[in-house]
C-alpha cells in the first residue's frame, strides 16, 4: 500500500509491485470499565506482522471497545498497547495513522456529498505536501501532486473491486460498494495494520465472498489485518489466528481449527 498498490490495478486488481511492511501489535493487560461494568478486563494478546487476526465473541463481549482502545478513541483504565514494540499509550487517532494504523467502522463513515474518488483522496491527506503559498498560487508541483493523488485513489478503488464506480457519487453507490469504498479510503493512508470492524455486516453472500477475497489480497500486500466479525464462515476462511472474547475477557485463542473445537467457545456461543 506504499503510495500505489499497483500501476496496473484497474487491469489486475490483485497485483501489487509495492508492498507495505506489516505492523506487529501487542496488547498488554488492557482494561476498560464503564460505570462499573468491565467492557475489557485484563486482556493480553499478540498479533504477528502480516497475519490476519480475527476477534470474535457474543454481542457485548467487548470487541468494538477493544478496537476503540487500540485506535486511541478510548483511553484504557490500565494496560498498554504496543505498535511495532513502541508504546502508543495516549496517542490520538491521527498520530496513530501516521504510525501506520488505520481502521474502518461498524457504521459507515462515508462523505455522501463527495464522489467515490474524493472519499479515497481524503485518506491520502497524510501523504500530501502542505504549502499554503503553493495552494494559493496553484503552483504546478501542487497540481501534479493532486493528479497523482487522484490516480492513486482510482487505483485503490479498482483494487477493492469498485472499478464500476470510478465516476460515481458516493450517494449513488449500493451498500456493498460503500463498504469496499471505506476499505479503499483506509488503505489510502498506507497502513501497516488495518482494523476492520464488522465489514461483512449487511452484505449478501456474493458480497461477503468478494470481501473475503479482498481481505486476503490486502494481507498478500503485507498489511496486518485485524478483523471483528460475526460471520463465522468468513472468519474461519481468512484467519491465521482467532481471539474469542466473552464479557471482556479472553475465552480462547488459537487457529480457526483450534477455536472451532474449543468446548468453552462452543458453550459461549450455544449457551451450553
Amino acid at each position: 500500500m506504499n503510495a500505489v498498490l499497483s500501476q496496473n490495478a484497474s487491469a489486475e486488481p490483485d497485483a501489487g509491485n509495492v508492498r507495505r511492511a506489516g505492523a506487529d501489535l501487542a496488547v498488554l493487560s488492557l482494561s476498560k470499565a464503564f460505570g462499573g461494568v468491565h467492557a475489557v478486563e485484563d486482556l493480553s494478546f499478540h498479533i504477528r506482522a502480516g497475519t490476519i487476526h480475527s476477534v470474535i465473541g457474543p454481542n457485548g463481549a467487548g470487541k468494538t471497545t477493544l478496537f476503540n482502545l487500540i485506535t486511541g478513541l478510548y483511553q484504557p483504565d490500565q494496560g498498554e498497547v504496543l505498535l511495532n514494540g513502541q508504546s502508543v499509550q495516549g496517542m490520538p487517532p491521527e498520530r496513530l495513522a501516521r504510525l501506520g494504523m488505520s481502521r474502518t467502522f461498524q457504521n459507515l463513515q462515508i462523505c455522501m456529498n463527495m464522489s467515490a474518488v474524493e472519499n479515497v483522496m481524503l485518506g491520502r491527506h497524510l501523504h500530501l505536501k502542505r504549502n499554503f503559498l503553493a495552494a494559493l498560487l496553484r503552483w504546478p508541483s501542487l497540481r501534479r501532486s493532486e493528479r497523482a493523488c487522484r490516480e492513486q485513489a482510482r487505483e485503490l478503488l479498482c483494487f477493492v473491486g469498485c472499478e464500476a464506480y470510478l465516476e460515481a457519487e458516493a450517494s449513488a453507490m449500493p451498500y456493498g460498494a460503500l463498504k469496499r469504498l471505506e476499505i479503499a479510503r483506509a488503505l489510502a493512508t498506507e497502513p501497516g495494520i488495518l482494523l476492520l470492524d464488522e465489514p461483512a455486516a449487511g452484505l449478501n453472500s456474493a458480497e461477503t465472498a468478494a470481501l473475503e477475497r479482498l481481505i486476503q489480497r490486502v494481507a498478500d500486500q503485507g498489511v496486518t489485518v485485524v478483523l471483528v466479525e460475526h460471520d463465522m464462515k468468513l472468519v474461519m476462511a481468512v484467519s491465521d489466528q482467532v481471539l474469542v472474547l466473552d464479557y471482556g475477557r479472553k475465552l480462547a485463542e488459537g487457529t480457526p481449527q483450534e477455536v472451532r473445537h474449543n468446548p468453552d467457545v462452543i458453550a459461549a456461543y450455544l449457551g451450553g
